[in-house]
């Protein structure tokens, strides 16, 4: 199955895709080079199929690599991190 992950900077959110379809969202603020992720939603149709994480480690990732923070208000995306310390150094203190 085909995954992309994309930012949408003008909508504030990180989107997933299956196959074309849109299968979820990130929704975030952006202050300077913090990144707040407010809210996760993954499509019904997707739900418990490991969609949710895929987006938040891509969603990291890209945070990473664009040498920002984060902080994770969403308690999908704090669990996620909780459950994976090789993110918690993007965690701003605020």
């Amino acid at each position: 199955m085909a995954t992309e992950v994309t930012r949408n900077d003008a909508g504030l959110q990180y989107e997933i895709e299956l196959n074309g379809t849109p299968a979820g969202l990130i929704r975030f603020t952006r202050d300077d080079d913090v990144i707040t992720m407010v809210h996760t939603e993954v499509d019904p149709q997707f739900e418990g199929q490991g969609v949710g994480a895929e987006l938040v480690q891509r969603a990291l990732d890209d945070v990473r690599a664009r040498g920002e923070r984060v902080i994770p208000l969403c308690p999908f995306v704090a669990a996620y991190i909780e459950k994976h310390p090789e993110y918690a150094d993007l965690v701003s203190e605020g």
